[in-house]
């Protein structure tokens, strides 16, 4: 898998006449070697070279994660070690190497080193995901809808604090040898219209709606999902906003295609939502790649570039907040087919009473 991630930033870099790449970002350096310890720089070469370089801690992780590159044991320095290495036009990880770390690099390189910023290289490349990534996030979907279905609905809501169902969804997905993906959202009430409130040591109300976001992080690959579920009945006007947060969701999953520009998906939802007097009430943007990362490449927003192709994978979460009453927000995450879309988020999207 290394090996053809490798071929993928070796293309790229001759498209860009590049005669190198540094990748010093620890995600990145996963993504394409499959190294999963803290401390690692990759160096791959236009020509074929390939070079992997850690610390005397990790030559055995090394040697049992990593294949396709030549595995070296660096220093305390490895970047200092990389760069005895590179020649020519390198490009180097701009969004991601801190300008004194970059300062370093650029008095250890040789004469006629030229760096380079590659921007979000790697990330587009990453964005486009492999048969076995859509495999694990979702699973990691799965299992995050199992969790939903055992913390949340079957005991349900009502008189537990948020921290409490925040702890509790934590606890479960360590149990089943995973991590949250991000720090679960419980907010129930008012506290809703802040998309991203945190739990507090509140207990949540009967009658009322509450936002459930959290992901789960297994075997290195995110999930994501939101839904608001009701604890009773519900006034007139927080059903008002479910329903058509429930259509704008509906309709903007039905936007995702490959070829779809990534602001016309979120213009489905947001024209919907801002049409029925909500527009203000709606401020993130439709939704976000999945993968490594919780929040990666494509993005869905009104200002977006770029088109959806297959193999992206993003949430697709229009939400409306109105202060100090309620908040609602639905999401599924999705992978974009050759033919449309599938959606990895199991969990039933009618109002459910929990």
């Amino acid at each position: 898998m290394s090996a053809a991630r490798a071929d993928r930033v070796q293309a790229a870099l001759r498209e860009r006449e590049l005669d190198a790449m540094l990748v010093t970002h620890l995600v990145n350096v996963r993504w394409l070697t499959g190294f999963t310890g803290t401390n690692a720089v990759a160096v791959v070469g236009a020509d074929g070279a390939r070079t992997f370089l850690t610390d005397f801690r990790y030559v055995e992780r090394a040697e049992a994660e990593v294949d396709g590159f030549d595995r070296e044991r660096g220093g305390r320095d490895l970047l200092g070690d990389a760069a005895k290495e590179l020649t020519g036009r390198v490009g180097f990880e701009d969004a991601h190497l801190p300008v004194r770390t970059w300062g370093r690099l650029s008095e250890s390189v040789g004469d006629g080193v030229e760096l380079v910023g590659t921007g979000s290289m790697l990330e587009d490349l990453r964005a486009v995901k492999e048969p076995a990534e859509l495999d694990a996030i979702r699973a990691a979907a799965q299992l995050a809808d199992e969790i939903v279905n055992a913390v949340v609905v079957d005991p349900g809501l009502a008189g537990r604090t948020e921290r409490d169902v925040s702890r509790a969804i934590q606890r479960e997905l360590r149990e089943r040898d995973a991590e949250p993906s991000f720090p679960p959202i419980i907010a129930a009430a008012e506290h809703g219209a802040l998309p991203h409130a945190e739990p507090r040591d509140v207990e949540i109300p009967r009658d009322t709606l509450v936002v459930v976001d959290f992901g789960a992080l297994l075997d290195g690959y995110c999930s994501d999902c939101t839904r608001t579920f009701a604890t009773g009945d519900i006034a007139d006007g927080a059903r008002e906003v479910y329903e058509l947060v429930e259509r704008a969701q509906a309709a903007s999953l039905d936007a995702v295609r490959p070829g779809a520009e990534c602001k016309a998906v979120d213009a489905v939802a947001r024209t919907m939502i801002t049409e029925a007097g909500h527009g203000e009430h709606f401020g993130h943007g439709l939704g976000h790649g999945v993968g490594l990362e919780v929040h990666e490449e494509p993005r869905l927003t009104a200002n977006a570039e770029g088109e959806l192709v297959p193999g992206n994978v993003v949430s697709v979460e229009p939400g409306v907040y109105l202060a100090g009453d309620v908040g609602v927000r639905i999401e599924d995450l999705v992978a974009v087919t050759p033919d449309g879309y599938e959606v990895f988020s199991s969990l039933p999207k009618a109002l459910t009473r929990v």
